[in-house]
């Protein structure tokens, strides 16, 4: 497999502001530029695994992209946040 680096750039953004807004969904505090980063990658792999099996597809492009890695995105912190506070949001 080879990504270019067009193509790491475009995950790189994608996964940015899907963590940023799911940091905006869940009201955290963020996890700064790196940490949005990896939870909006994070949750675009949760969101490819989950969607495509519940039936759900949303839109094309890159604005899809965006929308599928916030919803996993916000999947993952929702899990996160309840593992850490012992089953209490």
């Amino acid at each position: 497999m080879h990504i270019s680096n067009q193509g790491i750039l475009v995950i790189l953004f994608i996964g940015l502001v899907a963590g940023w807004l799911a940091g905006k969904i869940v009201r955290g505090t963020g996890f700064g530029l790196i940490g949005d980063i990896l939870v909006g990658i994070a949750g675009a792999l949760v969101a490819n695994l989950l969607l495509p099996k519940l039936g759900i597809h949303i839109g094309t492009g890159v604005i899809r992209e965006i929308i599928n890695a916030a919803i996993g995105a916000v999947i993952l912190l929702l899990v996160v946040r309840l593992v850490r506070t012992g089953g209490r949001f």
